[in-house]
């Protein structure tokens, strides 16, 4: 059972950063592909940013291209979200996920197999 936990969500004003981090206890952590999703108030979970198990595939959501970026660290077991110039439309909260059955990123959120908890990010204007 692979259950990831996030953290480093918070109260940010516009223009101000953030780095989010999603620790999985799993031995094949390396094998995984890894996601962050978000879901803001009254708004459907959308793909933010997915990073393929050897980091050398990534992407991103258009609305945060250049703004913000995904890192893994294979032997912490850890994928993390750097977030810059944040904006009050950032607002949401954020969910790591773990994909475990296909080895390519994919924006669909039912690919992937495992999920944390969610972390909150506000951004105020």
């Amino acid at each position: 059972q692979v259950r990831p936990v996030e953290s480093g969500g918070g109260l940010v004003q516009a223009g101000g950063s953030l780095r989010l981090s999603c620790a999985a206890s799993v031995r094949t952590f390396r094998t995984y592909v890894m996601g962050w999703f978000r879901q803001g108030p009254g708004k459907e979970r959308e793909f933010v940013a997915g990073m393929s198990y050897s980091g050398d595939k990534i992407d991103y959501v258009d609305s945060v291209k250049g703004r913000f970026t995904i890192s893994r660290d294979n032997d912490k077991n850890t994928v993390y979200l750097q977030m810059n110039s944040l904006k009050p439309e950032d607002t949401a909260v954020y969910y790591c996920a773990v994909g475990v059955r296909y080895p390519n990123i994919v924006r669909l959120a039912g690919y992937y197999d495992y999920w944390g908890q969610g972390t909150q990010v506000t951004v105020s204007s």
